[in-house]
């Protein structure tokens, strides 16, 4: 089989990579870097998937979503271009996967246990989460395109800056207190059962377009912070700026689970134990200045609110 993964660098994209070549031996990775192959260049992409008979498409590729991207211009534009250029090929594969995101359903407002087609009730109001709202709507009418709808991927690799989780768990490392603009609910999954859940997709029919790839459980930051003192050997004050809760932010994963059948999640405690030890054997190579400095915490109150 040859798979083509887009975004190959990236933190799902890297897991992913990992994961199928450790498995699969007869497989072929197609892994192409962005100075290689131009996702925004049509001819270059037809090129690409018809000289390399590619078999599966997983685009991880994209750009926004993040703290630091928040005021990233032309996000809709440029992320649909490249969707658009891969999704053309649909009949030329055996399937397309592609990922959609919670923000889907609009972060401006409360996504609590939110099933699948409750998307469709409003638009969002950032043009990351319109632009994940777009593709999905095209897949739900697409014959060969699943969409993997994330709601908060957690794990090595990740962007420490700025990632909750992993951010968290360096400050701890260098005895530095815990900061949280305002405790919020989230549905997060550990990258190793992300990958795993990728890869059934990759290899089983399944009956829907769209699915919740999530614990369907949530967590808040503040257990999560208690999480990473609690499997440390040093005890990181816990500071939350503003009180009360944000905007939940959960899913239902009912429809995923029927395809799965009995997943194993791993527990946020083991997660967070297995994060730890790759950052502290790693510590010294780490942005140090920017964890300190802390540039991003305040940017999540304005990134779900629009231009």
């Amino acid at each position: 089989m040859n798979i083509f993964i887009t975004g190959a660098s990236g933190f799902v994209g890297s897991h992913l990579k990992e994961y199928l070549y450790a498995r699969y031996q007869n497989h072929t990775l197609f892994t192409p870097s962005s100075k290689e192959l131009d996702l925004s260049d049509e001819k270059a992409v037809d090129k690409y998937i018809l000289e390399n008979q590619i078999d599966v498409i997983v685009h991880t590729a994209n750009r926004g979503g993040g703290r630091d991207t928040a005021d990233m211009k032309n996000v809709t534009e440029y992320n649909l271009r490249i969707f658009f250029n891969l999704a053309k090929h649909e009949k030329d594969v055996q399937k397309i996967i592609s990922f959609g995101s919670g923000a889907e359903y609009g972060k401006h407002q409360p996504i609590i246990k939110a099933k699948e087609d409750d998307s469709l009730k409003a638009l969002p109001l950032d043009e990351y989460g319109f632009y994940k709202s777009i593709t999905s709507r095209y897949i739900e009418r697409a014959q060969n395109i699943i969409q993997l709808r994330i709601f908060g991927a957690y794990g090595e690799y990740e962007n420490y800056r700025f990632k909750f989780i992993s951010n968290a768990i360096v400050k701890n490392l260098l005895h530095l207190p815990i900061t949280i603009n305002k405790n919020v609910y989230f549905d997060y999954i550990y990258i190793d059962d992300l990958v795993k859940m990728i890869d059934f997709f990759i290899h089983n029919d399944v009956r829907e377009k769209i699915y919740n790839v999530t614990t369907g459980t949530k967590v808040d930051l503040i257990t999560l912070a208690n999480l990473i003192n609690e499997v440390s050997d040093f005890q990181s004050d816990i500071h939350v700026i503003n009180e009360g809760l944000n905007n939940e932010y959960t899913s239902n994963n009912e429809r995923i689970l029927k395809e799965l059948g009995d997943f194993q999640f791993t527990s946020h405690k083991n997660a967070i134990a297995k994060m730890r030890c790759c950052f502290q054997e790693n510590l010294e190579q780490l942005d140090i200045q920017t964890i300190k400095e802390d540039p991003y915490i305040k940017k999540i109150d304005s990134m779900w609110k629009g231009k």
